[in-house]
């Protein structure tokens, strides 16, 4: 049984900050994992059976609403947990008023992105030591 729970800043969800902190620090070896927009951001938090298995997190910027930091512990993944969260953000956002969604995708995710309808725009990029692509959905 899964459920998720969306709350406002990260000091609220510590089990979103220990999920990122074992996906993208341990294993991917990313080094700038945490920014001040985790302060104000919506962090959704799935849980299965009662244990922190995926999160995400949702806010406004400049250019409109971002998802992002999407993230699975390994034991949950190929579950679906990954798209059950991004659906969980992008329902938040638009409560929040959002017509559209933008992300930063890892390129090797990008077609779990595009089967949940977004788009790549521009070129890929690299974040850290990793290739990234903009890619963005119409709510």
């Amino acid at each position: 049984m899964n459920e998720i729970r969306i709350v406002k800043g990260l000091d609220a969800a510590p089990d979103a900050k220990a999920i990122r902190q074992e996906v993208f620090m341990e294993e991917q070896g990313f080094a700038k994992e945490f920014d001040s927009l985790d302060e104000t951001a919506f962090h959704a938090v799935a849980f299965t059976d009662g244990k922190a298995s995926a999160t995400g997190r949702l806010f406004k910027g400049r250019s409109g609403w971002h998802i992002g930091r999407i993230a699975v512990r390994k034991q949950f993944r190929g579950s679906g947990l990954g798209g059950d969260v991004v659906r969980a953000l992008e329902a938040k956002a638009r409560e929040e008023g959002a017509e559209y969604i933008k992300l930063s995708a890892q390129v090797r995710a990008q077609g779990f992105y595009e089967k949940l309808g977004y788009r790549a725009e521009g070129e890929e990029y690299l974040d850290e030591h990793c290739p990234h692509i903009a890619m963005k959905k119409i709510l």
